[in-house]
């Protein structure tokens, strides 16, 4: 089923899961002389790799770690600590193949016309959001196997693709539990992270990042125009029309996303805040908490979430051309101009600016310009970034202190809400002049991408991506945390909140203040 509302030619570039339908056995090229990887583009990859990766660790677990109480300090080290070791394993074995090889096109159960009543499923194939197992244990894949990227012919090595997207999978659970912070159980975080990526992670991932490539796209339609007669060519039509049908969802929906505005940052705040609903309040909270215990630890974390940010939307070009440097300029000049909006807005508000509120406004811009950083201009880049930091902030002062909803870590306010916004304000600043995501139409020009590029729908198609990713995060959240907090229980009790999760949870403490 291909749903695109206002769509813009073939659904090439639109996000950096470029990954060709990888049951080909190493991903071969027909061609005698097939394409080799560029050493430049592969060591950028193994650089953004390990700049993400740094991202988890240490970067996000000082961030948090020094919002949190002193008592929480080693519990939140240890939760990102071992989020980063599960998912890596889960990505081994089954994680990237559901993510990131050819689904089944077979329709999903009541898909098939004979239910009037659920008339959006007609239609409907398992590929949509679900991957196969191909790779599952990294089956098929070698040194020498290679994946294209978004240039016809280019490719970098599948090992280091399939290291890149892991550090992504690994964050983004990462992320969840600063909405619940100080007050889940760490057995649960476990088993809830287990079931969390598997059953929402992925699909999301593969309905907005799997597609069919561009050499698959390109190949088809030289067949067609090669085609002889109308017989020929009528068959190659339905070829190229199963290879631009097999994409995930939001891929054929023309939703943008260039490196994670809904795969990562709206999907992982709106976990969290569903998750800082089902469990309450902390105990105390808001008048009993305590402020974050250090400032430095969260100075350096955010420092290191800002340096690898370049690998997480410079590395989403894969390869280090002049995509990536885009994207490496436009992470930057957002970053700055929400850090600078937030503390403004602090500075107003509150009567002095704050280093908590700078660098959380900086994080607040880099979450906005993920979906938009390989698509928009630097002075659009700088829009977003002071948009993201006076609206973040917005969210975090103004309606957590109204509905006194207790987002620990603020990962719905900076995360769910600058996702949402970042991903809309995509669909509004996108330009061919950096990123042709549509391709060109019948005459060979470039099609526009964005509202400002004259491509008005592309909010619409943006928005109904952000919707229908929050649907699945909030109802997929909801049944995993109703079904661990049967299974084991999610909450810690009054008592070893109050004694604090690092004695309670693991029996050792972030500091060793001496005697």
């Amino acid at each position: 089923m291909t749903i695109r509302f206002f769509p813009r030619g073939a659904p090439r570039a639109i996000g950096l899961g470029l990954l060709l339908a990888a049951g080909t056995a190493g991903l071969a090229f027909a061609d005698a002389a097939a394409p080799v990887p560029n050493k430049g583009d592969t060591a950028w990859m193994l650089t953004s790799t390990a700049l993400v990766l740094m991202m988890s660790i240490p970067g996000l677990a000082l961030f948090y770690g020094g919002m949190v109480r002193k008592k929480n300090m080693a519990s939140i080290l240890s939760q990102v600590f071992a989020i980063v070791a599960l998912v890596s394993i889960v990505w081994v074995l089954y994680g990237y193949s559901l993510a990131f090889t050819e689904g089944s096109h077979q329709l999903v159960p009541f898909a098939s016309g004979d239910h009037p009543w659920l008339g959006f499923l007609q239609g409907y194939e398992w590929n949509n959001l679900v991957g196969g197992l191909d790779r599952a244990f990294l089956k098929g894949i070698t040194p020498d196997s290679n994946v294209p990227t978004f240039s016809n012919g280019v490719v970098i090595p599948e090992y280091v693709y399939m290291a890149f997207q892991m550090t992504f999978a690994i964050i983004t659970p990462a992320l969840i539990i600063g909405g619940f912070a100080e007050r889940m159980k760490f057995s649960a975080v476990f088993v809830f992270i287990l079931l969390w990526v598997t059953f929402i992670y992925f699909p999301i991932a593969h309905g907005v990042w799997y597609w069919a490539g561009p050499d698959a796209i390109a190949d088809a339609a030289k067949a067609l125009a090669d085609a002889p007669d109308d017989a020929a060519k009528e068959v190659a039509q339905a070829n190229l029309d199963a290879v631009l049908n097999n994409a995930g969802f939001f891929n054929k929906m023309g939703a943008l996303d260039f490196a994670g505005g809904t795969v990562v940052h709206i999907n992982a705040g709106i976990a969290g805040f569903v998750g800082c609903l089902f469990l309450g309040r902390r105990i105390g909270y808001p008048h009993d908490i305590e402020p974050p215990h250090s400032i430095t630890m969260s100075m350096i974390g955010a420092s290191l979430l800002w340096v690898g940010w370049f690998g997480f939307n410079a590395g989403s070009a894969l390869g280090s051309g002049p995509l990536a440097t885009s994207a490496f300029v436009n992470t930057h000049f957002a970053a700055a101009a929400a850090a600078v909006g937030w503390s403004i807005a602090e500075w107003i508000h509150n009567g002095k600016p704050t280093a908590l509120g700078a660098i959380s406004g900086a994080v607040a811009g880099l979450v906005a310009i993920t979906p938009a950083s390989g698509f928009v201009q630097p002075f659009a880049a700088l829009a977003i970034g002071l948009i993201a930091g006076l609206f973040c902030f917005f969210m975090v002062f103004m309606v957590k202190s109204f509905f006194r909803y207790d987002d620990s870590l603020d990962a719905f306010g900076v995360h769910g809400a600058g996702g949402t916004l970042g991903a809309l304000l995509t669909g509004l600043f996108a330009t061919r002049a950096i990123n042709a995501a549509f391709g060109h139409d019948a005459a060979g020009n470039l099609v526009a991408t964005g509202a400002m590029d004259g491509h008005w729908g592309q909010l619409l198609n943006q928005a109904a991506g952000v919707g229908i990713a929050w649907s699945i995060s909030i109802v997929g959240t909801l049944i995993l945390l109703f079904a661990v907090d049967k299974l084991i229980g999610l909450r810690v009790s009054p008592e070893e909140e109050a004694a604090g999760l690092d004695l309670s949870q693991h029996n050792e403490e972030g500091y060793d203040l001496g005697s």
